[in-house]
């Protein structure tokens, strides 16, 4: 059988199974990455196995969602990380240097290699022919206590790109286009694998974004093949001796094929409030804009921001506009400064932002009351900006830039000649930022706010508990737990965030899971959608929440409640989900038996009196993870096991 390139790097990683469609595979890791939203969880975690040594080729721990430190937690966070990183010889990338993804590009990813990452965005570096995906933290500190990660066989679904983007055209756009089509649920399980004559006149950093917003179709990652252009780009990186060229096979076998003309591709924006809610900027022209942001790790590469540079440049930003900068690394902003763009758009009247995630996870830039706000981001959620009036529309950076200026959603198309910006032949490569380890010391931090993070225990066989809260469809993980300037120095002290789980959606769910000691949670398709944070299941874990119930799950999330022994399970029925009210009373008798056998699971609600049938997929060595109460006790008592031999 012709293989796809996924396949290639799949069988070459390949440490247990069998590279069929739903079954368990278990693939060498060679790199990791965390941010410190997700990472200070990852090494209490790490720390809690008791390791000695990581298994991974490279592991890298950045600074760039946490950095506003408007008190001492999100410093004392930085402080734990930079010294669990010094004591197991990862790499520590200090505040300011940028944003995990484009750095990764930059300066690790390798074609042809593995990347797991604790960011739903990691796939960004399957812009350059790695394999990366994203998932939980857990997951990742496992991964790099014994260099293994274990996933279902996906489907690759090939898109065969053709043709060329018209002027004023760019990957965001293409990738709009594409959730158009797709929808946010249309990766699900799925590798989306690019091939076509069209990738020929996409940079690298044009796939990377494309393979970024791969996160908001739901695809366990993106990727494109390694070739001539992956050369240029590591050459121009000092990185050339990294490149592998590498492609899928002639005629190779998909699960699923889609065919894009990029010359038939418009300006695009996602309305609010989901990335799938796309419509092209014609049909768009002239909503008043009251905020511009430019950057996070969907576009903030050298090319986008030259982009917006040209545009500005000796032009005036709308006096009703606020602009923001926010460069994807500090490479990136001293090439800004030598070359007079950051200048030009001082002088057009941008704030230039800190070289991190900033606006794009919350942290700070909030729009006004009622205000609409054009983002070059990925996500654009409900609240998510911090205000939950706001309006979030997501846009390529010439649309956001054309828009500063015009004070109204303006297509690009409407300016004359588009500017054409190529890729540099030599990157400024400055290290000042990184920190190498040393192995000097092996003393970890951790400051006041740092708490243990909740271990469930083995299941039972018997659970009951009220119906916590029934939610809709495509519950998202900032619904679960709100990511804003306020919550993120607490990402390390799970009660404290506790008081806030769902809190945008019922503000009154922590007092009924402290007054109930937990329960269930209900939801529609596509529950846990978004990022790859497990303070979405480790703060249920804590609350008491037993089950989470629904039509379906985002790929992440459930990896993350199985991670957590949280059960995910799903109606077998899904008209049955209207035969549950919150208040019910709720029993699931005999699990234990039911997960084991692969048989129905039979939950009562006595309230209602009515009997409803769900199921659990998942591996064996799911079941095994459940039983034992989640990820880190299995890992323990494996490792313990080896020890033992």
């Amino acid at each position: 059988m012709k293989k796809s390139l996924t396949y290639k790097i799949l069988q070459k990683h390949l440490l247990s199974g069998e590279l069929k469609e739903g079954c368990e595979i278990g693939i060498k890791i060679d790199q990791t990455l965390t941010q410190d939203s997700t990472g200070t969880m990852v090494y209490l975690q790490l720390e809690a196995m008791g390791i000695s040594k990581l298994k991974t080729d490279l592991s890298v721990a950045y600074i760039d969602h946490n950095t506003l430190q408007t008190g001492f937690e999100n410093a004392d966070d930085h402080e734990f990380i930079k010294s669990v990183a010094e004591k197991y010889g990862i790499v520590y990338s200090k505040p300011g240097n940028g944003i995990c993804h484009q750095l990764h590009l930059e300066n690790f990813a390798k074609p042809g290699n593995t990347l797991l990452g604790s960011d739903s965005h990691t796939p960004t570096c399957g812009g350059i022919g790695m394999l990366s995906i994203g998932t939980g933290g857990l997951d990742v500190a496992i991964a790099m206590a014994s260099g293994e990660y274990y996933l279902k066989t996906p489907k690759v679904l090939n898109i065969h790109l053709e043709g060329h983007l018209k002027p004023w055209v760019s990957a965001k756009d293409v990738i709009l286009y594409i959730l158009k089509q797709l929808s946010v649920k249309g990766g699900v399980g799925k590798v989306i694998e690019y091939t076509g004559t069209g990738i020929k006149s996409l940079s690298v950093t044009d796939r990377g974004t494309i393979a970024n917003m791969g996160a908001e179709l739901g695809a366990t990652s993106s990727i494109f093949p390694s070739d001539e252009i992956t050369y240029e780009y590591l050459k121009s990186q000092g990185r050339e001796n990294d490149w592998l060229p590498l492609h899928a096979d002639n005629n190779a076998t998909y699960d699923e094929v889609i065919n894009i003309d990029l010359c038939k591709i418009l300006p695009m924006a996602a309305k609010p409030h989901s990335p799938d809610n796309v419509d092209s900027i014609r049909n768009l022209t002239g909503i008043k804009v009251d905020q511009v942001l430019i950057g996070s790790c969907t576009n903030s590469s050298y090319k986008d921001l030259m982009k917006a540079a040209s545009i500005l440049k000796d032009k005036q930003v709308h006096p009703d506009v606020s602009l923001g900068i926010s460069p994807g690394s500090s490479n990136i902003l001293k090439m800004l400064a030598d070359n007079g763009a950051l200048g030009d758009l001082i002088a057009a009247g941008a704030r230039i932002l800190e070289c991190s995630c900033g606006p794009c996870i919350g942290m700070g830039q909030s729009p006004q009351t009622n205000g609409v706000s054009l983002r070059t981001f990925n996500r654009n959620f409900c609240g998510r900006s911090g205000t939950n009036s706001a309006d979030v529309y997501l846009v390529s950076p010439e649309t956001a830039a054309i828009s500063a200026v015009s004070g109204f959603i303006n297509t690009p198309e409407n300016v004359g000649e588009a500017v054409d910006i190529q890729e540099p032949q030599a990157y400024f490569k400055g290290n000042s930022y990184f920190i190498l380890p040393s192995n000097k010391s092996s003393i970890i931090k951790m400051g006041p706010n740092i708490k243990p993070f909740p271990i469930n225990t083995p299941i039972k066989s018997l659970v009951e508990g009220k119906l916590i809260l029934k939610a809709g469809n495509n519950i998202t993980t900032d619904d679960i737990m709100p990511s804003n300037a306020k919550l993120l120095p607490y990402r390390s002290n799970i009660p404290y965030l506790s008081q806030f789980c769902f809190n945008t959606i019922d503000a009154d769910f922590w007092n009924r899971c402290v007054e109930n000691e937990g329960g269930f949670v209900i939801g529609g398709e596509n529950y846990g959608q978004g990022s790859s944070r497990e303070h979405a299941a480790l703060v249920p874990l804590h609350l008491g929440i037993k089950a989470i119930i629904s039509k379906s799950f985002a790929r992440i999330h459930k990896a993350n409640l199985i991670n957590s022994g949280i059960l995910p399970l799903e109606f077998e029925n899904e008209q049955d989900y209207d035969l549950l009210h919150e208040g019910d009373d709720l029993i699931i008798d005999n699990l234990i038996q039911s997960l084991k056998e692969n048989t129905s699971v039979l939950l009562r609600d006595t309230t209602a009196g009515v009997d409803i049938k769900l199921k659990f997929t998942g591996s064996e060595r799911d079941v095994a993870i459940l039983l034992m109460g989640g990820y880190l006790n299995y890992t323990k008592a494996s490792l313990e096991g080896l020890n033992n031999e």
